[in-house]
């Protein structure tokens, strides 16, 4: 959390708001570079990275690619029908069982952690002039925690509230390996990304940019 000019030393829990949890430093630099390889695979396809088109006519600044399940704005489905029609690669059992272990670790609770299932991945890429506004996650049937994974430069994470989108809301400042997670009483907070910070991130890593890797519970199955 921006507190001052001070930074939480890497795994240090700090909780900005109920049920939110940002865990500095979570991901070591070979998981973290083991991460940025597989998003370079899913970038390619089958349905390849993309910037989203919102029903307005605008477009989102990051691209995106989606695993498991399509997200288009604002529902799931199993194929891109808005990017070619191709249906989206499956997530992996690894990156599922990530998923649990960031929950079970950010709550301090194993039992947490072994209920999460998450079926559907988000991620996100940010060059320099990328940002994301202020939205909920509210598009999945379940209120299971939504787990992120920060990659690459740093950025700035605005995390409100539930009513609205304006104040109160914190800003975290997010750098390569770092965990945040939000359930509970914050599972549908208002949140953004108002600005990244480019070269920030370690050279050894060979991202030029930001990767925002969320995991997801549907609530979903291929009946509807």
């Amino acid at each position: 959390m921006v507190d001052g000019g001070l930074f939480p030393a890497p795994g240090r829990r700090r909780e900005p708001a109920p049920g939110a949890v940002h865990v500095p430093g979570w991901l070591p630099p070979d998981e973290q570079r083991r991460l940025v390889a597989a998003c370079r695979d899913w970038a390619r396809g089958p349905v390849p990275m993309r910037h989203t088109r919102l029903p307005r006519g605008g477009v989102m600044s990051v691209r995106t690619v989606c695993l498991g399940w399509h997200w288009a704005p604002y529902r799931y489905t199993r194929t891109a029908d808005d990017a070619g029609g191709g249906r989206v690669a499956e997530l992996p059992d690894w990156l599922a069982a990530l998923g649990r272990r960031a929950v079970a670790e950010a709550y301090d609770d194993p039992a947490a952690g072994a209920a999460y299932a998450p079926d559907t991945a988000l991620v996100n890429f940010y060059d320099a002039g990328a940002r994301m506004g202020m939205h909920q996650d509210k598009d999945e049937k379940s209120d299971a925690p939504v787990v992120s994974l920060s990659l690459g430069d740093s950025c700035v994470f605005r995390f409100g509230n539930t009513e609205t989108r304006t104040k109160p809301y914190t800003d975290v400042e997010l750098a390569s390996g770092d965990l945040f997670v939000f359930g509970g009483p914050s599972r549908f907070a208002y949140h953004a990304v108002p600005r990244t910070h480019p070269g920030t991130a370690d050279p050894a890593l060979g991202l030029a940019g930001r990767l925002n890797i969320t995991l997801r519970e549907t609530g979903l199955t291929d009946a509807g």
